[in-house]
């Protein structure tokens, strides 16, 4: 192989760490650019997390979960709902006694919605 090309590994580490950067910087840019908790902001967090490959149904749930939390906590301040929103993320990634350990080294996550029709 010659030097500086990347096997697959490589560049799926690459990619996936690409990916990671985008969630961040765009969730840092959602929380102190927005001044109210509104539909924009909402729409944006969902935009952010569709683009990561969270999936539409699972993006969904995550925001809905956050709007019904910042509801019942009265919660007026964007910033704010960076630690729920974050809270709620774990939640629905939480596999129990099947639990991965995400941080504390690079793990590879696929998620997989299965449904009968």
């Amino acid at each position: 192989m010659a030097e500086g090309k990347k096997g697959f590994f490589g560049r799926l580490v690459e990619g996936l760490a690409k990916t990671r950067n985008n969630i961040i910087s765009g969730m840092d840019s959602i929380f102190s650019g927005f001044s109210a908790i509104d539909d924009d902001f909402y729409e944006e967090i969902e935009e952010i997390l569709i683009m990561g490959d969270l999936g539409i149904q699972t993006t969904m749930s995550i925001v809905e979960n956050l709007k019904a939390r910042v509801k019942e906590q009265h919660i007026k301040e964007p910033s704010e709902c960076k630690a729920i929103l974050m809270e709620t993320m774990k939640q629905q990634m939480d596999l129990g006694e099947n639990a991965y350990e995400f941080e504390n080294r690079k793990s590879v996550i696929l998620w997989a919605n299965w449904r009968d029709s």
